[in-house]
């Protein structure tokens, strides 16, 4: 158990039977009354971000949550298969899991897989990674000094914006917050 004094953004804890992290959090002591604090939470099954209200000093149940950096290896059928890069241990985690990330992680490309309360609950890619645009529509001469983008298919099946310019075979790194062309590689 935790009190709201603990708080951290990134924390892991328990609100009504559902698991959640900790996004944003604020202390509040209004003029009048007691002191709360106002959290918006990210649930980990569902990724829905909620925003709840505690009472200063209120406890929750924690979280105990473990991150550890894999290498992805392949994909077999809905599993993809993820390798601990210290113990060589293969590890097959679901499409569900993954969801839209899947597009940004490529062969011997590394994650950090987060498990809760040993049950694997989200695999992030890195902050940018490197693909090769594997179908976009030909850009015409001139059309470098305009601001226009057009959508281009990368090698993992994503579709970002790209500029204008970008040709299919070039490499590009991409933002996979955002999902934003950053630059040509």
């Amino acid at each position: 158990m935790i009190s709201t004094n603990q708080f951290k953004n990134g924390s892991a804890i328990r609100v009504d039977g559902k698991r959640f992290t900790i996004v944003y959090f604020q202390h509040v002591k209004p003029g009048k009354g007691s002191a709360f604090v106002r959290t918006k939470l990210r649930n980990m099954d569902t990724g829905a971000t909620i925003e709840k209200t505690f009472r200063a000093g209120e406890k929750v149940e924690s979280i105990r949550t473990e991150s550890r950096q894999m290498t992805y290896l392949y994909r077999d059928g809905d599993l993809h298969y993820f390798m601990d890069t210290d113990t060589y241990e293969q590890l097959p985690i679901p499409d569900e899991v993954l969801g839209e990330t899947a597009g940004f992680i490529t062969a011997n490309g590394t994650a950090n897989v987060l498990s809760a309360d040993g049950e694997i609950v989200s695999v992030e890619p890195p902050t940018h990674v490197d693909l090769t645009v594997s179908e976009t529509d030909p850009g015409l001469k001139g059309d470098t000094a305009t601001g226009g983008s057009k959508p281009a298919t990368l090698e993992t099946g994503v579709t970002v914006q790209v500029p204008l310019f970008v040709n299919v075979g070039d490499k590009i790194r991409v933002d996979t917050r955002s999902r934003e062309y950053l630059t040509r590689v």
